[in-house]
């Protein structure tokens, strides 16, 4: 279902995510090329898990996993591009994010996948894509992508 300036995807289970991450990266390309991704979700929603599947959808090989205590991980994708993932669920202070130089990778043009952004929104880009998780009663998903400028 198309909203404005948006999309609403289902993923009825785990084997549906490959798909999901496809029609993400596709909707972002189509509007823009937007790098910078803000993923919402309660605990346990599967922002990490599909974070995991657009990495590898975006040609990375290494071991993407969450990086809740390093803040930042890096991953290469195809063309040696940077692909950047961020967790900011333990960080106390939008400091802390400064001090890891957050602002630079958010500026750099390359991607941004942003865990918890709720926690440093006064030091986010002004453009981006929302990507919203939903826990289904049935344990289905619904993502819902939103584009902000």
């Amino acid at each position: 279902m198309l909203l404005e300036k948006g999309l609403e995807i289902s993923c009825p289970s785990q084997r549906d995510l490959p798909e999901t991450a496809a029609a993400i990266i596709a909707f972002a390309r189509g509007q823009g090329g937007q790098k910078i991704w803000l993923f919402e979700g309660s605990m346990g929603a599967g922002k990490t898990t599909l974070i995991k599947e657009i990495c590898l959808r975006l040609g990375v090989e290494d071991t993407v996993q969450s990086p809740t205590f390093s803040i930042v991980n890096e991953y290469r994708a195809e063309g040696d591009e940077p692909v950047y993932h961020f967790d900011f669920y333990r960080i106390k202070e939008v400091a802390e994010a400064l001090q890891i130089g957050a602002e630079e990778y958010f500026y750099s043009g390359h991607y941004c996948l942003i865990e918890w952004p709720s926690k440093i929104e006064e030091i986010l880009p002004e453009q981006y894509l929302q990507v919203q998780i939903e826990v289904n009663e049935d344990n289905s998903r619904t993502i819902l992508l939103s584009t902000h400028e």
